[in-house]
């Protein structure tokens, strides 16, 4: 895959959108369309399993999450906002002028706002891009999940 391509996939911070919950085009998104389909109107099977089958009495709050999943639409983080409130990346990378925040003089500093987990993946992610490069980073980390 081409960089240009790779660019509509991996966010700045380096993390896939495509593997994302709330990604419009993501697998997840599809998945849980493709299941809420597969599941049709199941909500009178679950209540009718709950009296000898307890786990389906947890089936209305399966059924809100799977609603939310299948309805997030985020374009991704190049092309709308990000969906994590403080994302510090989401405005630096243009102000930088720079594809991924490995690229930046700067690189890592405290701008991303992220956690500690975060940021600790945020920092091996954009290491390990500068390390093989983005095209053999992308091979590397296509069918993993993100999370």
């Amino acid at each position: 895959m081409e960089y240009k391509d790779i660019l509509n996939i991996l966010a700045p911070c380096g993390l896939n959108c495509y593997k994302c919950f709330a990604n419009s085009e993501g697998g997840i998104r599809k998945t849980s369309i493709k299941l809420q389909d597969l599941l049709g109107s199941f909500d009178i099977y679950a209540e009718r399993f709950s009296s000898f089958l307890p786990i389906f009495k947890k089936y209305p709050s399966f059924k809100s999450l799977l609603t939310y999943l299948a309805e997030e639409n985020c374009p991704g983080c190049r092309k709308g906002s990000c969906l994590y409130p403080d994302c510090g990346v989401r405005d630096c990378y243009k102000e930088k002028k720079v594809d991924f925040c490995f690229q930046c003089d700067e690189f890592p500093c405290e701008k991303s706002n992220f956690d500690e987990h975060l940021k600790q993946r945020w920092i091996q992610i954009n290491n390990r891009i500068k390390e093989i490069g983005i095209e053999s980073y992308y091979q590397e980390i296509k069918d993993l999940p993100r999370y």
